[in-house]
Formats: structure tokens, sequence, C-alpha cells
């Protein structure tokens, strides 16, 4: 009997400077209605889905950096979102700004959780490939400052038994590293959950506009097959006070298909009945990672991080 898990993306339009919690929290509520409507069981909301992107603006005083982070999840302004999902019977993905304490630290990290159905959080993710730059490039369109404003995260990539399935977590540049689904893909992962926030420009090299679009989808799709494992990706998309966004919030199926895919750049949801054992022959057969993996040919993944030519060790 297949194992189906019908999962919603709950793609975001803008989320500008002057949107306080409160205003996207109701968003985000009527999203999760929309989703459960469908009949899913999960929903996928996107990467810092609380409030802009503001690491492109560049800030000084740490004070009003801090005001994008959420000191403890849940917390006055997001308990609706965790009461309703709870009385509706569905999960979710929620991507924010966290500040935390560790070892007598203040730490800032990009973080996603995941929430059973019940209302409590059972996983935990920190984003670990930040992209961007942490100085001020004043020519620059705009910013991307993730290096300055958080912290690497520090708890590796994970995989949870929920819902029936093996789900694991990533944030938007994580999907472009095939290292991100290969150690979830080692624990047997059967759908990846990640919110993205992208812009449409790339400030650091001129790249025509389509190859946004087409380096956020095959990166995914590759790396599901590559691992036999669902990926569902949420955007939060449009022009933020002006600034674009790409949309393409999307499904994807083990077998690399494009399940379902948004179709605008605002609130808007995809859902599909996501079979959980559809990878299973690919984890059998092309990627069997007992009978195939040779590790002690892979030592440089893990030895070396800048790629150098033959000779220059």
């Amino acid at each position: 009997m297949a194992r189906i898990l019908k999962v919603a993306a709950a793609q975001m339009g803008p989320v500008h400077l002057a949107d306080d919690r409160g205003r996207v929290v109701q968003r985000l509520l009527a999203l999760l209605r929309e989703a459960h409507a469908t009949g899913a069981r999960l929903v996928v909301f996107p990467e810092l889905a609380l409030t802009t992107f503001f690491p492109r603006y560049w800030m000084e005083d740490q004070a009003e950096i801090d005001t994008f982070f959420e000191r403890e999840m849940p917390n006055a302004a997001t308990r609706p979102l965790f009461d309703e999902a709870r009385r509706l019977g569905i999960g979710f993905y929620l991507g924010y700004a966290e500040l935390a304490a560790e070892a007598g630290r203040t730490r800032r990290y990009n973080t996603a959780i995941l929430v059973a159905p019940d209302g409590r959080i059972i996983g935990r993710y920190r984003k670990i490939h930040l992209p961007g730059h942490a100085e001020h490039l004043p020519k620059a369109p705009f910013q991307h400052l993730e290096k300055r404003y958080f912290d690497v995260g520090n708890e590796g990539f994970k995989v949870w038994r929920a819902m029936g399935g093996n789900l694991g977590m990533c944030i938007c540049n994580d999907r472009r590293w095939p290292e991100t689904f290969r150690v979830m893909g080692l624990q047997d992962v059967e759908m990846v959950l990640l919110g993205y926030n992208t812009p449409t420009e790339n400030i650091h090299h001129p790249e025509p506009a389509h190859l946004r679009m087409f380096h956020h989808l095959v990166t995914m799709q590759a790396n599901a097959y590559q691992n036999g494992t669902w990926v569902v990706a949420t955007a939060k998309a449009g022009r933020e006070d002006g600034f674009a966004m790409i949309g393409g919030s999307c499904i994807i199926a083990p077998t690399g298909e494009i399940a379902a895919k948004a179709m605008t750049e605002e609130d808007e949801v995809v859902a599909f009945a996501c079979d959980l054992d559809l990878g299973a022959y690919i984890k059998r057969t092309v990627f069997n990672f007992a009978k195939h993996r040779r590790i002690e040919h892979y030592r440089l993944i893990t030895e070396r991080t800048a790629a150098e030519p033959p000779g220059a060790g």
C-alpha cells in the first residue's frame, strides 16, 4: 500500500518593511487554511517568512537588526498560526530569523522549524550555506548580507521520522550544494522541505534573468533524482519595496520531474499527493548507495574546501 503524504507549497508574495508580524501571520493563516482545504497534511512556508528579506539592507545598529529576529518560537505574534495548525491537524515548515542564547553568547541564525500536526516543534534546521558578503558594497543595486547578519548553522543536515516518512530540511542557497542532499540521502530522506528568498538579479555577475529560474530548478531536480527524494520548495517572491525575487515554488518528484509549480509571484498554494515510496526503486537500483558508492575515492570532499588545480598543493 502506497504511503501518500499530501503536501502544499505555500508561496508568499512580497513582505514589505512596513508590514508588521500580525499582518504577515494573517496571510500565513489564510494560506494554511487554503492548503488544508486541498487535503494537505503538511505545509511548507518560505524562508524568512515573517519579515521582508532584510539582508538586502546595510544596517549598523544591532538593535535595529535585531527587530527582524525572533527570540522565541512560538511567540505572541506567531501563536495563532500554531493554534490554527493544531486545530486543523496540519503540520508546517516555517522559516524565520532566530536569536538564540548559547554558551553565554548571543547567536543569530537563519532558521526553519518543522511543526507536527499537534502543534509541537519536532525539528529545527539552521542554514549552513550562507550566500552573499559581509562587507558594505555601496555601488551594488542592493546588498546580500547574510554573512554579516547570520551565524553559520551549527546543527547539521538532520532527518526526522515524521508524518509517516523521513523528512529533511534546508534553506535557500543550501539547495545549490549537492552535499546538502547527499548528507540527508545517507539518512534515507524521502522528502526535503525548503524555503527560499532568491533575488531576481545576481549582484556579483550579470546573468540573463531566465538563468535564475533555470539554476533554481535544475539543482533541485538533479538532487531529487540522485537521492530518490521528493523536494518541496517554497518562495517568498515578487517585488519587496521595489526589490524583485523569483517565484517558482514547486514540488519535485524523486524522478526529477516537477509535479506541481506556482504560476504567480503572489500568495499561492500548490499541492500534490506525494507517494513516499516512489523513490524506493531509485534507491534500490541506480543509486543503491551500499552497492555502488566508493567512499575511499571521495576524501577530497571533506579534506579540501576550495578548488585547487593539479600540482598546486
